[in-house]
C-alpha cells in the first residue's frame, strides 16, 4: 500500500468552536451505484432512455465515456443531472478502442460484458491503483460464455476483449468473494446473451449482497426476468432491456459522513429525499447511528439524525452487507467512548486502496488505537491529535479524515479533491454544513 503523500496538497479539516451544535440540511446528489447501473441498462435498451438526478462525478463520467466508445449516444438534458441515452447497436463494429476505468470499480467490472456485445478490439485499463484490483472472476466468467480475452496481466487490468458482437451465454460458476461487482457485472448484460445466464457464486463468502439486490431490482424495472433459485445463484433469461425514464435516488452512502457530523458535534443533520424503500447499502446507516447514541426520524422523505456529542462504541459491528460505510463508522468509533470491532469487511483490501491497512495507518497516525483483524478492524478509544491524514486516492478515506477533524484540531486531509470520484465539491458542502450551527 502506498500513499499519495504530498505536503503541497493538504486540506485543513474544519474544527468548529467548542459549544457548537448543528442544525443543518444537506442535499445529497444521486447515487453513484444506481447512476452507473442505469447508464449501462440505458445503453443496452431497446429504445432511447432518460435518466434524471444522476450523480456527476469522476466515476459516472468514466462510465459515460466508456459507453460512448462502445457506440452509445449520451446527451445532457435541460436539467442538472439529466441525460438522454441512445443505446448501442449490438453487433456493431467499434474498431480498436481503449476504455479508461480510472479507479471506478463499476466501470472496470460492468463494461467488459457490455463490450463483448459489440465487435472490435477493446482494451480496458485504468489508473495505477486500479491495476491491483482483481478482475479474474469476470474474465473467467466471460471466457466460459465464449468470449475471447487476451489477459497478459493474469487477472488484472489491462486486458483486451476480441469482441465478436455476440455472447453465447449459459451456466457459469464465479467466485465473487472479492466483490459483489463480479456478479452484477455479468448480470447487467446477461439478457442480451444468446442463452441468458445461470450464474452461481462458489466462494466462501459474498460481500455487499445489497448491491446485487440493487442490480436485480434495476434489471426487473427494465423488464428483465431474474430468478434466484438459491441464496447465491441467479438466472437471467434472454430478453430485450426495456427503455426507461428514471429519477435516481440520492446517494445514501455519500450522505453518511454528513449525518455522522451530528453525532460528533451534537445537534441535527437532515438529508431530504431519503427513500422509504431502497436497495442501497447506505440505508443501513440510520440503525447504526442509533446504536451509537443518535436519534433518527424519517418524516415526509427527510431523514434527521440528532446526536448529543457523545458517541457510543459499538462492541461488534458486522458491515459485510455495507462495507463502503466502514470508513465513516471507523472514524466515529475512533471518537467513541468504548471499543468497536468492525467485522465482515476483508474484501475492502481490494477496493480503491487496501482500506483496512489505510484506515489502520491513518487512525494511528493521529493518535488512534486501531488494529487490523483477519476480516476487519478493532478500534479502541484514544485521545487524537492533529497531523496529516493520507487518503491513498480513496474518496472515503478523505471523508473519514473530515469527520475526525470535527473534534480534533489540526487534521490535514491529503488531496481532498479525491472525493470527486463520487461527490464533487465535498469540501464546499462540508464547509457549508458547518455554517448551519447553533452556538451555546
Amino acid at each position: 500500500m502506498t500513499s499519495n503523500n504530498s505536503s503541497l496538497n493538504l486540506w485543513p479539516a474544519p474544527t468548529p468552536a467548542a459549544g457548537t451544535t448543528l442544525d443543518a440540511t444537506v442535499v445529497v446528489p444521486g447515487s453513484k451505484s444506481l447512476t452507473n447501473r442505469y447508464l449501462v441498462l440505458a445503453a443496452l435498451a431497446d429504445a432511447p432512455s432518460v435518466l434524471r438526478g444522476t450523480l456527476r462525478s469522476r466515476d459516472s463520467e468514466l462510465m459515460i465515456a466508456a459507453l460512448k466508445q462502445l457506440g452509445a449516444r449520451i446527451d445532457e438534458g435541460s436539467e442538472e443531472g439529466e441525460f438522454h441515452i441512445t443505446p448501442i447497436t449490438v453487433g456493431a463494429d467499434v474498431g480498436t478502442v481503449t476504455v479508461d476505468c480510472g479507479l471506478a470499480g463499476t466501470v472496470m467490472r460492468f463494461i467488459p460484458a457490455v463490450a463483448a456485445l459489440v465487435r472490435g478490439r477493446i482494451t480496458i485499463d485504468g489508473d495505477e491503483g486500479a491495476r491491483v484490483r482483481p478482475m479474474k472472476p469476470i474474465l473467467d466468467g466471460l471466457r466460459e460464455l465464449g468470449v475471447d480475452i487476451e489477459d497478459t496481466s493474469n487477472g488484472f487490468l489491462p486486458f483486451t476483449i476480441n469482441a465478436t458482437g455476440s455472447v453465447r451465454g449459459g451456466a457459469i460458476e464465479v467466485d465473487a468473494s472479492g466483490s459483489s461487482q463480479f456478479v452484477s457485472g455479468l448480470l447487467l448484460a446477461a439478457s442480451l446473451f444468446e442463452n441468458g445466464v445461470a450464474l452461481r457464486h462458489v466462494g466462501e463468502s459474498l460481500p455487499s449482497l445489497p448491491h446485487i439486490d440493487m442490480t436485480v431490482h434495476v434489471l426487473q424495472e427494465a423488464g428483465v426476468a431474474v430468478a434466484q433459485p438459491g441464496s447465491t445463484s441467479w438466472e437471467v433469461s434472454a430478453a430485450p432491456v426495456t427503455a426507461h425514464d428514471v429519477q435516481v435516488e440520492p446517494d445514501l452512502s455519500n450522505a453518511t459522513p454528513f449525518l455522522a457530523a451530528a453525532l460528533v458535534l451534537g445537534g441535527t443533520v437532515r438529508v431530504p429525499a431519503w427513500p422509504t424503500e431502497t436497495t442501497q447499502p447506505g440505508a443501513l446507516a440510520p440503525e447504526i447511528f442509533e446504536r451509537m447514541g443518535a436519534h433518527t426520524t424519517l418524516e415526509n422523505g427527510v431523514l434527521s439524525v440528532t446526536g448529543t456529542g457523545t458517541i457510543k462504541g459499538l462492541g461488534t459491528l458486522d458491515l459485510s452487507a455495507a462495507g463502503e460505510l466502514a470508513p465513516t463508522f471507523a472514524a466515529l468509533a475512533a471518537l467513541g467512548d468504548s471499543p468497536t470491532q468492525i467485522t465482515g469487511i476483508a474484501h475492502l483490501r481490494g477496493h480503491e486502496t487496501d482500506r483496512l491497512a489505510a484506515l489502520t495507518a491513518e487512525l494511528n497516525r493521529v493518535g488512534g488505537q486501531c488494529t487490523e483483524t483477519p476480516d476487519g478492524l478493532s478500534i479502541e478509544p484514544a485521545k487524537l491529535h492533529g497531523g496529516e491524514f493520507h487518503t491513498y486516492h480513496d474518496h472515503r478515506m478523505a471523508t473519514a479524515g473530515a469527520i475526525l477533524g470535527l473534534q480534533t484540531e489540526g487534521i490535514l486531509v491529503e488531496n481532498i479533491a479525491t472525493t470527486a470520484k463520487t461527490l464533487p465539491g465535498f469540501d464546499a458542502m462540508w464547509t457549508q454544513m458547518l455554517t448551519q450551527i447553533v452556538t451555546a
